[in-house]
C-alpha cells in the first residue's frame, strides 16, 4: 500500500473536525518547508532570546537596616 492511498483510506474514515485539523496542520507543513534557509536564519534571529544572568540585579534594591536591628523588639518584652 502506498503512501498516498494510505492517507487517503485514514482521511476517508476521519470526521469533518478532524479532517479540517489535518488540512490547517498540513498547509503548515507546506509553508514550513517552502521557507528558505535565509528566511529560517531571519526568523531564527528575530526570536533570539536575551537571556540573564543569575544575579545580575544584585545591589539594584537596596533595604535601610535600623542599627539596633538585633536589639529585642519593645513589643515582645512581656514574653521574656
Amino acid at each position: 500500500m502506498s503512501i498516498d492511498s494510505a492517507l487517503k483510506n485514514i482521511v476517508e474514515n476521519m470526521p469533518d473536525a478532524l479532517k479540517t485539523e489535518l488540512l490547517h496542520y498540513a498547509e503548515y507543513l507546506l509553508t514550513k518547508s517552502d521557507q528558505t534557509e535565509e528566511d529560517k536564519q531571519a526568523v531564527k534571529e528575530s526570536v533570539t532570546v536575551k537571556r540573564t544572568l543569575a544575579g545580575s540585579i544584585k545591589g539594584t534594591f537596596v533595604l535601610s537596616l535600623a542599627n539596633d536591628f538585633d536589639a529585642p523588639l519593645e513589643d515582645f518584652k512581656d514574653y521574656s
